[in-house]
């Protein structure tokens, strides 16, 4: 009996994961359709986004709809996935809710950052930006190229992917968004003896094993190569909005 309902928890779990579609094509397509890249940066067609809104609206909506239980159900590639598209879904949602604005800091207020505002719903309950970022994605993985995933809609952050994230290609997926924006020359650079990073190395410093510079040497040769005992500098953030 007891092999019986394990097994009906099994296939539950799989039936509710298999109906849920893991390649985000609606994403996929508009982020296809409203992201331009350029170098190692991206900018977002805000007023096109506009025009769209109803299909973002109803992608967001379907996932707002998943419970935490189908969440779970989830394999951790998909949650992964999951997880980095409602934060960058939101993000623009956040936008476009605000927009024109010069910098999406203007959403905010002195008590509260445009992150930690609850102006969605996730897993039944009221959720910001931060806890998809903070207590979900950075506590559930030990997982840093998530910083060059998520955006933030500012100039500075990694670039918005003009594609969703799929499970299924999150390890490349991932991968290459980690070299593309260590190769970004506006933020991280090597000057003589001093390594300019992006402030991200430095706000989620912990999360960059064991520490910033060997974890950056990983996807940079010339500072691989470099002599040891590289000063680490930050350069300044452009929070202006990244729009084209």
């Amino acid at each position: 009996m007891k092999l019986v309902c394990l097994l009906l928890v099994m296939l539950s779990a799989s039936a509710n994961a298999a109906s849920f579609d893991h390649s985000h094509p609606v994403f996929s397509k508009l982020l296809s359709e409203v992201v331009v890249i350029k170098g190692h940066t991206s900018r977002v067609n805000y007023a096109l986004l506009i025009e769209r809104r109803g299909e973002l609206d109803a992608y967001l909506n379907r996932l707002s709809g998943i419970s935490r239980s189908r969440f779970d159900g989830f394999t951790e590639s998909q949650q992964l996935a999951f997880l980095i598209n409602t934060y960058n879904g939101y993000q623009l949602k956040q936008v476009i809710d605000h927009y024109p604005l010069k910098s999406i800091k203007d959403v905010g207020s002195f008590f509260s950052s445009p992150w930690s505002k609850e102006f969605f719903t996730l897993f039944g309950e009221p959720a910001s930006l931060d806890f998809v970022e903070h207590q979900l994605i950075r506590k559930l993985f030990a997982e840093p190229r998530i910083h060059f995933a998520v955006n933030c809609a500012s100039i500075s952050c990694p670039p918005l992917a003009n594609q969703a994230y799929q499970a299924d290609q999150l390890e490349d997926q991932l991968q290459a968004a980690a070299v593309n924006f260590l190769n970004d020359r506006s933020a991280n650079y090597l000057d003589g003896n001093t390594l300019y990073l992006s402030k991200i190395f430095d706000w989620y410093e912990e999360d960059f094993t064991p520490a910033v510079v060997p974890y950056v040497a990983q996807y940079w040769s010339e500072v691989a190569g470099s002599p040891k005992g590289l000063k680490v500098s930050y350069t300044s953030y452009d929070w202006n909005l990244n729009e084209i």
